[in-house]
């Protein structure tokens, strides 16, 4: 892990690290899902950037009044990838879970050198969503990174219904009069942007585009991004099967699961697994977006407001854990 410091989602500084691993000792199944092998070089002269755009641009890093997705910015994310092309690596893994942002990863742009021009020609240098209605033109730069696969659980869209801005906006502090208008900001901006880069608008309807707040689509669009199946190369990288088919009980859970979690979230697919290998799958969550029953359990009593249940996180799982086993 190499320690840096960074831009985080409302401009503050934060400490975050680059993961540097070398390629001999990834397991070969997930090598060859991020496609590092290569005839020419030896496996161990090869390596791979790890990037967790959470640490620079993550909704944990906020306080629940800090959170507006008009305001936040993937820059820190940026920044992270500008030190990862520094270290001469032949992939860069992004993951981009636990996001604050809604931005189309145009912060992430700004900091690798794209331009955010408004009617006149001058500089906007910040391109958050609440400039959206300055920018009349992108200007894009040479970003000269190595192939970056980003590790995705979600397969919503970049729009519509199922899109970035009407799934994920609300947990990040959008109010629901304010969705429309994101919606249409971000439609174009995906529009300006693929100009700028010469790429299809159809990219937009990719399964994933709308993860993170649009970065999966923004980088597909500026730098030729792929995205790959966030729990699919964990678990090949882990071994998942085989530890979960070993195991006499497996335990999940994130802090709300909800339709979200069963659509390709890690939590989700673990417990699926378990299920289909015949294992008793206990999931505890801080609260609950479906049904409790005797294999969902949410942790927090229902008259324990969030803000105060979040310090008690490890009493109350321990108390829910004791109480169901």
């Amino acid at each position: 892990l190499k320690p840096v410091r960074i831009t985080g989602p409302r401009r503050q500084s934060v400490d975050a690290a680059i993961g540097l691993v070398c390629a001999a000792n990834i397991p070969a199944h997930a090598r060859r899902s991020l496609e590092i092998e290569n005839r020419e070089s030896k496996i161990e002269n090869l390596s791979l950037a790890i990037v967790d755009l959470a640490s620079a641009s993550g909704l944990a890093l906020l306080t629940p009044a800090q959170r507006d997705p008009w305001h936040t910015t993937t820059f820190g994310t940026g920044e992270l990838l500008d030190y990862a092309r520094h270290e001469k690596t032949n992939a860069i893994l992004l993951g981009i879970g636990g996001s604050a942002t809604n931005d189309l990863g145009l912060g992430a742009l700004a900091a690798l050198g794209f331009k955010f021009l408004d009617a006149a020609g001058a500089e906007i240098g910040d391109p958050a969503p609440a400039t959206w209605d300055r920018i009349a033109r992108i200007v894009p730069a040479a970003l000269n990174l190595p192939p970056i696969f980003i590790a995705c659980d979600v397969t919503n869209p970049l729009l519509g219904p199922r899109g970035a801005t009407a799934t994920f906006g609300p947990q990040k502090g959008l109010s629901a009069v304010d969705g429309p208008r994101l919606e249409a900001q971000l439609a174009r901006m995906a529009a300006l942007l693929c100009e700028a880069c010469d790429r299809p608008l159809a990219l937009a309807d990719t399964p994933g585009a709308g993860a993170a707040g649009g970065i999966g689509f923004g980088l597909m669009v500026a730098a030729g991004a792929k995205l790959v199946a966030g729990f699919d190369l964990v678990s090949d990288w882990l071994e998942l099967p085989r530890r979960i088919a070993a195991a006499d009980l497996v335990l999940t859970g994130e802090g709300r699961y909800d339709a979200t979690s069963l659509g390709g979230k890690g939590p989700g697919r673990i417990a699926a697994e378990a299920r289909r290998l015949g294992k008793r799958i206990y999931v505890f969550a801080g609260s609950l977006g479906i049904a409790a029953d005797a294999d969902h359990h949410a942790i927090t009593p229902a008259d324990l407001p969030v803000q105060h249940a979040l310090p008690r996180t490890a009493e109350l799982l321990q108390a829910t854990v004791t109480r169901v086993l």
